[in-house]
């Protein structure tokens, strides 16, 4: 089967169910694993990419995704070709299990797709906190833009014993006010920015803002960074990312009582 995928957790996914050899093209902001994209052509990164160069290749199936905002142009184009696709839309945890469920359907191994997304699930247990501290993911910046509701990052920030202070705003992700963050006061901010090299990543952007004067997270010395790898992709490294947040919630705690 001739695979191309075009986001980063569709790529993920693949690998991880043992399906890396039929990918014949991946997008251009596909990483890892490294050694078995090395030698693959690149069709282009996510809002660009040439359905032309996919169509060259022939694939029997077209790994898409509309969780990226604008890649829905992308999916239409590959329509238009004529080229078979899915694009999932997850918007919580249980969707990304049931992608990793559906693309292993789709793929003729049904039965990895189960145990992959079994595997996933017991890898991040729910803790019962009876504390959670709130916790603010930070996708970008200036503005400060944040999961909202319609996250899988807010289920998973559940599951690690935080939560979410923006879930009230039944959104994918929402634009923040000074005055918005500082009413909420989160205890602690994960910078995990979208687009940006980890090693780009500035934890002086966050705490040099004049307008969250006072907020917990700032006063307490609690900024962290998670690559955007383990948390804005939905896929199997999301684990990486709970077990992040594991982290965060531990030291929000502490840093509480201290």
């Amino acid at each position: 089967m001739r695979l191309v995928s075009l986001t980063c957790s569709n790529t993920e996914i693949v690998c991880a169910l043992d399906l890396g050899h039929h990918l014949v093209g991946v997008d251009d902001h596909s990483d890892w694993p490294a050694d078995v994209l090395a030698p693959l052509p690149r069709v282009g990164p996510d809002l660009s990419i040439d359905v032309d160069a996919v169509a060259r290749l022939e694939p029997d199936l077209v790994l898409a995704s509309l969780t990226v905002p604008g890649h829905e142009r992308i999916v239409e184009a590959c329509d238009r070709a004529g080229l078979p696709w899915i694009a999932p839309e997850p918007v919580s945890l249980g969707d990304v299990l049931d992608d990793v469920r559906t693309i292993a359907r789709h793929c003729g191994v049904p039965e990895r797709g189960d145990r992959l997304a079994a595997e996933m699930d017991a890898a991040m247990p729910a803790v019962d906190a009876s504390s959670r501290p709130a916790i603010l993911v930070e996708w970008w910046p200036k503005p400060v833009i944040a999961p909202g509701r319609q996250s899988w990052v807010t289920d998973l920030l559940v599951r690690a014993g935080a939560s979410n202070p923006f879930a009230h705003r039944d959104v994918k992700s929402t634009p923040l006010s000074d005055d918005e963050v500082r009413a909420l006061a989160p205890e602690a901010v994960v910078v995990c920015w979208c687009g940006v090299p980890f090693h780009r990543y500035r934890p002086d952007v966050v705490t040099r803002r004049a307008g969250w004067a006072g907020v917990p997270a700032l006063t307490r010395n609690q900024v962290h960074l998670v690559p955007e790898a383990f948390l804005g992709r939905p896929g199997p490294r999301l684990v990486e990312g709970y077990r992040a947040l594991l982290r965060v919630a531990d030291a929000a705690r502490s840093a509480r009582s201290a």
